[in-house]
């Protein structure tokens, strides 16, 4: 038997694991449901008893309007009321859209962006939590040390294990991914509309979803190389814990209080969404440049997908090298 097929039989037999991916199927189920039961498709029913809607709270604010109105008739001036009671307008009709009064809808084109970022967001713990288990059980163990007397390169058996669990994760999420465009294309045409989807917005959908993958192999490599250079599951866990308290939101926090321009650019869930979005526009409210058509406009910054794609490669190298110069030069006893 291979090295690569042993691997792959042991991490598809860890029962951590096998429970693990059954509790975050039965969340991605949770979630498709809620988004079933919580839209309605709209119809001509809908739309009537939308307008009902609207027009029974134009009027009733209406009333309102003209009852202010003579209230401010009795004490012009005073109680909060201007002194000229004519700047008291009454509403109008297109105050009141009939979009507010439409059940929700799940429109496909515009709402299946945010369901692949929830996918990738869940997908992406999942790898990381399976990738440092994986390799950390091995360490706490004893079982690499066991394994290296028969499998003396080292290299070898650590990029084998990687190769191994992001292969698996690969096949996971890219079945999952179509699963969920399935379901929810589902959903959309029974509780809303696939309507506006062309050729190119099919084409933009399944480049998102190849961008949430590599980001879920991304966070399996990193549980993996953070668990290898500290032997431990919890060792990966613990600089994922300590990553997102300390130096992210502590130091996100103590950077605006500064009024320190664009403090969001340290945080690294601002980089994934700009991967999965393609860009994250951040501004500076701080700065004013004036403009006699657009008034004050700050300034801003725009995080696109190829400098998050070279941040995260760059946390790549750096984490999965450090793992494999360990696993050369440190002693394994």
């Amino acid at each position: 038997m291979s090295l690569a097929t042993a691997e792959l039989r042991r991490l598809t037999k860890r029962r951590f694991v096998r429970w693990l991916v059954a509790g975050t199927m039965a969340v991605m189920v949770a979630i498709a449901a809620g988004f079933f039961l919580s839209n309605e498709k709209v119809g001509p029913r809908q739309i009537a008893e939308a307008k009902v809607a609207a027009e029974r709270e134009y009027q009733d604010t209406v009333r309102q309007a003209e009852q202010e109105r003579r209230n401010c008739e009795l004490a012009p001036g005073t109680n909060g009321y201007p002194a000229d009671c004519t700047q008291l307008t009454p509403p109008q009709p297109q105050d009141f859209p009939l979009d507010w009064y439409l059940p929700s809808s799940f429109v496909f084109k515009s709402d299946f962006g945010a369901v692949i970022t929830t996918f990738a967001a869940i997908f992406v713990l999942l790898g990381f939590v399976v990738g440092a288990s994986y390799v950390g059980a091995e360490w706490s163990s004893g079982s690499m040390m066991n394994l290296l007397l028969w499998r003396p390169r080292r290299l070898q058996v650590l990029a084998t294990k990687l190769g191994v669990l992001l292969g698996a994760m690969t096949a996971l999420s890219a079945v999952v991914a179509v699963l969920w465009t399935l379901t929810f294309v589902v959903i959309a045409r029974l509780r809303g509309t696939t309507d506006g989807m062309t050729a190119g917005g099919w084409r933009s959908t399944a480049l998102t979803e190849v961008r949430a993958i590599v980001l879920i192999l991304l966070g399996a490599a990193i549980g993996f190389g953070l668990a290898s250079l500290g032997r431990h599951t919890a060792v990966a866990l613990g600089v994922a814990a300590g990553v997102v308290v300390v130096l992210q939101f502590g130091l996100y926090l103590v950077l605006s209080n500064a009024d320190v321009p664009y403090s969001e650019i340290w945080l690294l869930p601002v980089w994934a969404f700009a991967w999965m979005s393609k860009e994250v526009k951040l501004e500076n409210y701080n700065s004013c440049n004036y403009s006699g058509v657009n008034g004050c406009v700050p300034d801003s910054l725009t995080l696109t997908w190829p400098m998050a794609g070279a941040l995260w490669a760059v946390i790549f190298i750096v984490i999965v090298g450090a793992a494999m110069w360990t696993m050369r030069n440190r002693d394994v006893a």
